[in-house]
């Protein structure tokens, strides 16, 4: 049975910390030479609706590292840019390839995706969860201290698909997190009351000041994200006081 990685809720606890424990350890044959092609002979298709350089080259790299033939699919130069439905581009890849990542706009795209695909899909970004992201941010949390464990984390910003995912990881992982968001900019509601029927230990404020005291872990993001450009000027007189800066910093936990 294929498993998918469209949010984090969609593994336990103990699933996610052993795709820490595995990273860990590819991460250490990395750097001392030791092969690890555990993608040896596939082939993994890098869907981009949304255009990308970190994302990008992360999952290029590392599908390259691992053994595996990363195919770059930019949907301005495949049918998907010509209309061609979601399911029909998922049936054919799944002929073709062991796996595919998809960087796109509405969380139900990737979703309709994977209904329709045979093979594993990934999500390498939504307007809704940005999973990959925050198991990379966790997995460096990890290696600087040691765990997540006892530790407070902060989000200073928009209540996008980043703080979506915090609030999906502090469920899952049990740490305590605050986010502080302006008004208008919250957090997606269904997210918040799956997270609070959690029980999960989580706060959300309009003071950056509130959210970052004592926090051990602060994280933030652009304030017009892509396909936001139009609110810009909007979004930056919103935004006023919502920037990492040294006088938030020295809140903070050393």
């Amino acid at each position: 049975m294929k498993r998918d990685f469209l949010a984090l809720s969609d593994y336990s606890k103990t699933e996610l910390d052993a795709l820490f424990v595995l990273a860990r350890e590819l991460k250490a044959k990395q750097k001392q030479g030791i092969p690890h092609r555990l993608l040896e002979g596939k082939s993994v298709a890098l869907i981009f609706e949304k255009s990308s350089t970190r994302t990008r080259v992360s999952f290029e790299v590392g599908v390259w590292q691992l053994g595996g033939q990363p195919l770059f699919i930019s949907s301005g130069t495949s049918q998907m840019g010509r209309g061609e439905p979601i399911k029909d581009t998922a049936r054919t890849l799944s002929r073709y390839c062991d796996g595919v990542m998809i960087r796109t706009y509405g969380q139900e795209i990737v979703e309709e995706f994977a209904r329709y695909s045979s093979v594993p899909v990934v999500n390498g970004l939504t307007d809704k969860f940005h999973p990959c992201q925050v198991m990379a941010d966790l997995l460096t949390v990890i290696e600087h201290k040691g765990g997540y464990e006892g530790l407070k984390f902060a989000w200073v910003g928009d209540g996008n698909n980043m703080a979506n995912t915090w609030i999906e990881a502090a469920a899952i992982f049990g740490f305590e997190l605050a986010l502080a968001c302006p008004t208008g900019y919250e957090p997606d509601r269904h997210v918040w009351e799956w997270a609070q029927a959690k029980g999960a230990k989580i706060v959300i404020t309009e003071d950056p000041e509130e959210a970052v005291e004592g926090a051990d872990i602060l994280n933030t993001d652009v304030w017009a994200s892509m396909g936001q450009e139009a609110e810009q000027h909007q979004r930056e007189q919103a935004f006023i006081g919502f920037c990492l800066d040294e006088k938030l910093l020295s809140l903070a936990r050393p």
